[in-house]
Order: C-alpha cells, then structure tokens, then sequence
C-alpha cells in the first residue's frame, strides 16, 4: 500500500499536482476571528491484488445469501443493464464496447461473452427500452436497436452537446416513470463555479432527443440515481468533494425533486456552508444561499465513492428486501484508512429511506494494504439475484438467496 506524507497547499483545492501516497493540509489563510482551521487529506491507495476463489470465499453476506461469479474477464466492466429475456449488458468504458452475456441453462453462471458495441470511447452509462438499448458516452447519447438474437444494430446519435467531462466524465441514464430519459452529468471538478449550467446537474430528455430540461442542480457526481417502485420518488446517490478529511463530507442519498438545488459548490453535509469554498455565491452570502438547499435524507462513510444504485425488484431474496435498493461503492483514494469497496443495501420503510448498512464486504484485505475489486454496476437479474461489476479484475458477481 503507498503511504502518505503532509504536504502544505492554499484554499483553492483540487487534486491536480497531488501524487499518490501523500496527504494534502488545506487551509483558509484569510486572517481574524473567522479564521479556518487546516484540513488534512490522505492519498491511500491499496495494492490491487488478483481475484482468486479464496479471496471469493473470503466475501461476507448476510446469513442465508450466497455470493458467487457469473462472469469472469469482463476487463473494466462498468454499468449494467439487464433485458427481459436474462441477458446482461456491461459497458466498458477504457475498452469502448458493450458486451453481452447470457446464462441460457439458468445455473447462475453466464455460459459466454461477446462484444456487440464498439467504437464508442468511454461508453458508461446504459439502459434499456423496449427493443432499444440507449447508451451515454462524456457528450454524447446514443440509441440502437436489439435484434431478438440479443445482438445489436449500428447506434445512432441522439444527442451530441452534453457538457464536456472533466474530472467527472462518465455519464449514467435511467428511464423514469414518465417515460424520459435521465441523464446524469457530474461536476468538471472537485470544487468551482461551473459554467456551463447543466455540469452538476441530473437532466431530463425525450427519448428521442430533442431539448433538455434541468431537473435538479448542486449534484457533484449523482452517478447512481432511481425511482423507489412503489412510490416512484426518485433518489440519487452523491459522490462527496475530495480534500476535506478523511471522515467528511459524507456522501449522501438525495431525495431528489424537480428544480431543486443540492448545494454544491458552497455547501457540504447537511446544507452547512463549506468555509473553504471561494468565492462566496454572486449576490449573497454562502450561509443564506444553503439555507435554500436541499440537505440528504441519508448519509455514508465518506470518500466510499457510490456508483450504481438498482431498487430491487425481483422476487428471489425474502420479502424484507423488496422495494430496498442496492448501491456499489467502488471505494477510496483520498482517506485512511480506504472506505468503500462493497455493496450497501438501503433500507426502505413505508416507502422511506431509514438506513444505509453493508451487504457484500471484504475485498479490501484486514491490514488494509490491499484489495481486489473496486465495484461498478449493479442489477437484478432475471431470476432475482443481485449482480453488481468489479473493474480491477473483470469479475460480475451474483448475489443468491439459497436459505428456504
């Protein structure tokens, strides 16, 4: 595992210029009563470490759940989209393609891979309609038609001018309740004023294309978002700022409702100005400005970098599940000791969020100097188990219920 070391910078953060295995002190210099403390941040990076079955029975679930792999050698499997007749879909972001796999005997395992989408660098976000499978890559939305054998047809552009990436260019997209496309589109940095007004935001569009619509801003990085299914209120899970700590900001779980704004760039937590954010929002003050914002209704450890969230909706696991939703945390970098690295389950009661608590641990080794998956996507397959993508190693794990 890489170490770390304390190096002195001004209030304007960002993690340019900052190497691995070291720490960052971020302090207001501003003088007087107001004065801000230093802020220390940690670079920490365990090893990656290859996937081997006994790191697999080296996994924790919950008692009457069994974790296994569906798929291996998915290099960089990112998101993923499952269509009615079981296949499963995965983006590769660094690869540039989609690939298919199917589990044609129904014994948990997928019985082959093969790519059915190329040429589209840094393709992320995915998500199916009908026959239509529709895919986001950093500025662009594309739609292409699958064919009954699960192959699919040459996409189509159907939009070309989303805000460039940045420090956060991967895109997700999720069809809502009524029928349009959402699309997410994080922050081009850890923390500034954005200038183009659809960066940080969550955005609504037909799914033929066509304009766009703001649905909520102050997003830093909501990759994973979804609709409860009983109650369809959307929710998202936020990725915190970088440089503020090992242990804050939190990353959050919005509610999140058309035309509100979540606070970012001048807000952390729980709608509390961030004091080492510059300059203070045009015409006011950053302490008037949160009081308008909308805080979490849930938080989680920070710097656990939250990706996919998937609302169950299967009938495998016991009825206590139904209607909770699944999120992958793909893990830390700027805190020690690492966070993240697991599958968190949500609890819902009577249609409400009441805790996050973990479902799937133990990639990172017990002295923490190393680790074997960095999750990504997350589904329900066909048949109700849970399956959720590992970057490092390619591995697509399935998550069984077996307790009868």
């Amino acid at each position: 595992m890489r170490a770390a070391c304390v190096l002195m910078l001004g209030a304007a953060l960002g993690a340019s210029g900052i190497g691995p295995g070291s720490a960052l002190r971020a302090q207001d210099r501003r003088s007087g009563p107001g004065e801000v403390p230093p802020v220390v941040g940690h670079v920490v990076k365990p090893d990656s470490l290859p996937f081997t079955q006994g790191r697999l029975r080296s996994l924790r679930v919950p008692r009457g759940f069994r974790i296994g792999v569906f798929a291996e050698r998915v290099r960089n499997a990112r998101m993923m989209a499952v269509r009615e007749d079981g296949t499963v879909y995965v983006t590769r972001g660094y690869l540039g393609d989609v690939v298919a796999l199917g589990d044609r005997d129904g014994d948990g395992r997928a019985d082959g891979m093969r790519t059915v989408v190329s040429g589209i660098p840094y393709v992320h976000g995915i998500a199916i309609r009908g026959s239509q499978l529709y895919l986001a890559a950093p500025t662009r939305v594309f739609v292409a038609d699958i064919a009954p054998d699960g192959g699919v047809s040459t996409p189509r552009i159907i939009a070309e001018d989303l805000p460039t990436g940045g420090q956060h260019p991967n895109r997700t997209l999720a069809f809502g309740p009524d029928g349009m496309l959402y699309v997410s589109v994080g922050s081009t940095c850890n923390a500034c004023e954005e200038t183009d007004p659809e960066n940080a935001t969550l955005l609504r569009m037909s799914p033929e294309g066509g304009p766009r619509t703001i649905v909520a801003r102050g997003l830093r990085n909501t990759i994973g978002f979804g609709w409860h299914p009983v109650t369809r209120v959307l929710y998202g899970v936020d990725n915190g700022r970088d440089w503020k700590g090992d242990n804050y900001p939190p990353e959050e779980l919005n509610r999140i409702e058309e035309g509100a704004d979540y606070g970012w760039p001048f807000c952390v937590a729980d709608r509390r100005p961030d004091r080492h954010q510059f300059p203070d929002p045009r015409g006011e003050t950053r302490e008037s400005y949160c009081a308008r914002t909308r805080g979490p209704v849930l938080t989680y450890t920070a710097h656990s970098a939250p990706m996919a969230m998937a609302f169950y909706n299967g009938t495998q696991f016991p009825g206590a599940y139904r209607g909770d939703a699944f999120v992958a945390m793909r893990g830390s970098w700027n805190r020690r000791p690492p966070s993240g690295h697991n599958v968190v389950r949500i609890r819902f009661r009577d249609g409400r969020p009441v805790a996050m608590e973990d479902f799937v641990t133990g990639f990172v080794t017990p002295d923490r100097r190393g680790r074997f998956a960095r999750p990504t996507g997350v589904a329900v397959a066909r048949d109700g188990s849970l399956l959720f993508a590992d970057d490092m190693n390619g591995i697509i794990y399935r998550v069984a219920y077996t307790a009868r």
